[in-house]
């Protein structure tokens, strides 16, 4: 048996870090959305685990045994061996949760081919605060840590979007750390785009001090007619929403003019 699956770019379309936790960590609040475009994971039944990673963005992934796809694989019950193959289209280190994508497409294969245990969310979250959402890869509110998932009807599923990076990898860690500490505000209530539109992300600055290309990125994306232009995760891809797939791939060419070295990729919401 085989399979292949998308690992879905994810975005926030709003995250508020609320206050920093004894443990490390960060309270967060954030509205999760997926584009529907991401890596590929082809997975077939094999003797024993496997896995081949190809694509732009494979040279980053230099410990394959550490890779956050084996690690999935170890931490699900499957029934003889999974050969997987990944595309690596997502820059790594990007905001946009490609590892935790993949592991979350993982799933939904092993789901399909052989069926998950109970207790999968909290394997999911073992692996990544980010997987449990990027198992269905739908919109969705997270809350604690990013694992307290509230499924939320998307009123932007269809949205033409618009992914750029810098190319400048910028790893989580110390963006978090950058934070100023300021509880702004929990997320607005309402549909999700008045979550979206009136939300905002509390990262922006941190990531700027640490990579000022990404304030390049933001400003570039404000001049192409975009409705929301915002960071996502802990950055250094930023997203912009438009009204229409002409607006977005006119976008596209604007940006891929002024600034050929960027990485984009063009897409829609799930």
């Amino acid at each position: 048996m085989s399979m292949s699956v998308t690992g879905f770019a994810k975005i926030n379309l709003a995250l508020h870090v609320r206050v920093r936790r004894p443990d490390g960590y960060h309270e967060l609040e954030t509205l999760f959305a997926f584009v529907d475009a991401g890596d590929r994971l082809s997975v077939r039944a094999a003797a024993q685990d496997s896995l081949q990673v190809t694509g732009e963005f494979a040279p980053a992934l230099t410990d394959p045994f550490g890779n956050i796809v084996m690690r999935a694989l170890g931490a699900l019950p499957h029934a003889g061996g999974l050969a997987v193959l990944l595309e690596k289209n997502l820059p790594v280190a990007a905001g946009l949760g490609g590892g935790s994508a993949d592991a979350g497409a993982l799933f939904r294969a092993v789901r399909d081919m052989a069926g998950l245990p109970g207790d999968w969310p909290d394997r999911a979250a073992r692996l990544g605060a980010d997987v449990p959402a990027c198992v269905d890869s739908v919109t969705c509110i997270g809350r604690g840590t990013g694992t307290d998932l509230q499924p939320l009807d998307s009123d932007l599923a269809g949205t033409p979007v618009l992914l750029v990076n810098p190319r400048i990898p910028l790893p989580t860690g110390p963006v978090f750390a950058g934070w100023d500490g300021r509880d702004r505000g929990p997320l607005p209530d309402g549909p999700a785009s008045h979550i979206a539109s009136e939300g905002r992300n509390d990262l922006e600055a941190s990531a700027i001090a640490l990579c000022p290309p990404v304030a390049d990125v933001l400003a570039t994306l404000r001049e192409t007619g975009a409705w929301l232009v915002r960071m996502s995760g802990s950055g250094a891809t930023c997203f912009a929403l438009y009204r229409t797939p002409q607006d977005r791939d006119g976008a596209a060419a604007q940006v891929a003019g002024q600034q050929p070295g960027w990485w984009q990729m063009a897409g829609a919401l799930r």
